[in-house]
């Protein structure tokens, strides 16, 4: 199986520090953001990842080379003309995955200690579109599932806005991890193109297909997104 890494964002909740380096070089202890997460695919077997850059590409893809892919292959999908944001950045990247039945994608800026092998055969055994990787945890941005946890609707609880996806009653809330299971499939008859969120597009799939949540609560999840949470992780991730 195949990863996309999405390294490409410009970090703001984690300035200063991305004033002058990208966020996927942020370290939790010894080591980067980018190399505990490719080290994290690496253990459940996947070596061959695709990571897009645009902020700081250049020190990234240095980096990557400098330490021979931290030992896994790595082939770069290159934004700096323009980011993309996570559902641009995976359409431009999709041609790495042709031929795959199905893949997964992460953000670069989250550590977890979410087992792999059990999200895929989840995944597998459900024979869903694409899979999503969420937890009850505190976000004001909440995609809301069936009781057979197929996705409905999202919501943001902030400014009450929702998209709802599927006429079902909507029966739990989960936050995202940003870690999903899919395939090319969910391109078909998408009317997207440049930059958009992926959110947006699971939305438009599920409105015809099933979209199935993972639920992983109660285990270790941090959204490495702000100083704070670089420390906490610290703490936690050795």
């Amino acid at each position: 199986m195949k990863a996309m890494l999405f390294s490409a964002g410009l970090g703001t909740r984690l300035k200063p520090f991305t004033d002058n380096a990208p966020k996927a070089l942020a370290k939790v202890g010894d080591k980067t953001l980018l190399e505990r997460n490719i080290l994290y695919l690496r253990k459940f077997g996947i070596c061959d990842i695709i990571i897009n850059v645009h902020h700081f590409a250049d020190m990234i893809i240095d980096c990557i080379a400098q330490n021979n892919g931290f030992g896994s292959n790595i082939t770069i999908s290159d934004e700096r003309e323009y980011v993309l944001e996570t559902g641009g950045g995976l359409k431009k990247a999709n041609w790495y995955f042709e031929g795959e039945k199905e893949y997964i994608a992460m953000n670069v800026d989250v550590l977890t200690d979410l087992n792999l092998y059990n999200f895929i055969n989840y995944h597998q055994s459900q024979k869903s579109s694409c899979s999503l990787a969420v937890m009850k945890r505190d976000s004001s941005r909440q995609l809301m599932f069936n009781n057979q946890m197929t996705l409905c609707g999202w919501q943001n609880l902030q400014t009450g806005e929702q998209k709802i996806a599927r006429t079902e009653t909507p029966t739990h809330n989960f936050a995202f991890s940003g870690i999903q299971i899919t395939s090319n499939k969910i391109w078909e008859n998408a009317p997207f193109d440049g930059k958009f969120s992926l959110i947006d597009l699971y939305l438009h799939v599920a409105k015809h297909n099933e979209i199935k949540g993972y639920d992983h609560s109660g285990g270790i999840f941090i959204d490495v997104g702000k100083p704070e949470s670089l420390q906490k992780a610290t703490g936690i991730f050795q």
